[in-house]
């Protein structure tokens, strides 16, 4: 792993509560943990892949910004962090997101555009999330997810249970939650 740079802790108010921040510059990306303390011996912990088009401007392809809402929501009421990882698109980025867009328009599933571009079902790496959680000195939590990806990365840290997040569906994400299911094996 690359030399990790380490912000400061700041606070940061926000619609969900008020909870502090740091920031983890590795290489080129940089990524953030968002806190709620106290947190306990077993925090609450989603991890979250950027997601440009939902998380920041409401996208109904997919379901990112209401998983990352709903996860704040419920860290703000019981302690934990959300660990946001700078992984757009799963981690194919901005530019590659967007052409698979395109070729979902035609017809595609998540998985198949993807490939189409030359990439794999999903990109993403999670080291990161050992990095961090052992900076706060993290052994045990409870992880926020359905993706079983997300599970068996968290290698040194044990997860003492999985909290699944349920969200509906709209006409625009069944296609793409119903591939996440099938295709990648998220529990939904």
């Amino acid at each position: 792993m690359k030399e990790i740079e380490i912000s400061k802790k700041a606070n940061l108010p926000t619609r969900f509560g008020t909870f502090q921040i740091i920031a983890f510059k590795e290489g080129e990306k940089e990524h953030l943990a968002i806190l709620k303390e106290p947190f306990g011996d077993t925090p609450l912990v989603r991890v979250h892949s950027e997601c440009l088009t939902g998380d920041a401007i409401g996208s109904l392809k997919c379901d990112c910004r209401d998983q990352l809402e709903y996860a704040l929501k419920v860290i703000e009421k019981e302690g934990g962090m959300v660990i946001y990882l700078r992984q757009e698109g799963r981690n194919i980025g901005l530019l590659n997101k967007v052409n698979a867009y395109a070729l979902q328009d035609k017809g595609l599933d998540t998985v198949e555009a993807n490939h189409q571009l030359g990439f794999a079902d999903d990109e993403r790496s999670y080291e990161m999330v050992e990095f961090i959680l052992k900076y706060f000195g993290i052994k045990k939590i409870k992880l926020l997810t359905n993706n079983p990806k997300k599970i068996e990365s968290v290698e040194n840290v044990e997860i003492v249970k999985r909290v699944p997040i349920v969200m509906k569906a709209n006409e625009y994400n069944k296609g793409y939650l119903k591939t996440k299911k099938e295709k990648m094996g998220h529990l939904l």
